[in-house]
């Protein structure tokens, strides 16, 4: 299955500014169907508005949990002021990974 334009611009984004070891991008957006923001970027039902990312990177080295959701958050701003309206982030550096 090949990602939608959001999935798309999450992965760009962080790729970008965290070139992450390992990043996992799944749309749930299927599981909050019929929610008043379920739309997503076109407005259509189960469209990109939920997702659970899971990411490994060199740059969460030091950093607090806090810390961690904070830089992908600050990455992901316009995304997050329109069409996600939910975001789920596992923030690992690669020893937590394993």
């Amino acid at each position: 299955m090949s990602e939608g334009p959001v999935a798309a611009i999450i992965r760009e984004k962080l790729t970008e500014g965290l070139a992450p070891r390992r990043l996992e991008i799944e749309d749930d957006s299927w599981r909050h169907a019929g929610h008043h923001h379920d739309g997503g970027m076109d407005a259509m039902p189960g469209g990109e508005s939920h997702f659970n990312l899971v990411i490994v990177s060199d740059a969460f080295q030091g950093l607090s949990r806090l810390a961690r959701q904070r830089a992908v958050n600050a990455l992901l701003k316009a995304e997050l002021a329109g069409p996600i309206h939910a975001l789920s982030i596992q923030a690992l550096t690669p020893q937590e990974a394993g």
